[in-house]
């Protein structure tokens, strides 16, 4: 299994919509670095979902139930999405401020590459976070 973060501004989509649509495409990603992680990305992976610029705070866990396809927002071949549900909410929301504090995860891409919406995270990172947030995977 794989591990990743997504990134969303809650008020163009948040975790509570996400849970209400019970599953949803992950669209809109034009860099080729996070389009690449999201091709990365295999049925049954995990990714934990972070909310940006609003909240700064890692609230929940997506399970990936379709790989890659074309964004059907684009006509641009370059470009993909991956389906994902709803898996775990956390008890905790885990801050942007805990993960830079914390020495396993103050090196994670995330913190490393800001600019990605879609990055790769270790299971060593995606345990303590669930941790951190008071569950179990």
């Amino acid at each position: 299994m794989q591990y990743f973060l997504i990134k969303s501004e809650p008020v163009k989509y948040s975790w509570e919509k996400f849970l209400k649509d019970k599953k949803t495409f992950w669209d809109g990603v034009r860099n080729y670095a996070a389009r690449n992680n999201l091709r990365a990305m295999k049925k049954g992976d995990l990714a934990l979902f972070y909310h940006s610029n609003e909240g700064l705070n890692v609230v929940g866990i997506a399970k990936v139930v379709k790989e890659h396809y074309q964004d059907p927002t684009t006509d641009e071949a370059a470009w993909s999405v991956v389906d994902f549900a709803p898996h775990k909410t956390l008890k905790t929301p885990v801050s942007l401020e805990q993960i830079k504090k914390d020495s396993l995860l103050k090196h994670m891409q995330f913190v490393r590459i800001p600019r990605l919406s879609v990055s790769v995270v270790t299971e060593d990172e995606f345990l303590k976070i669930c941790d951190m947030g008071g569950i179990k995977p």
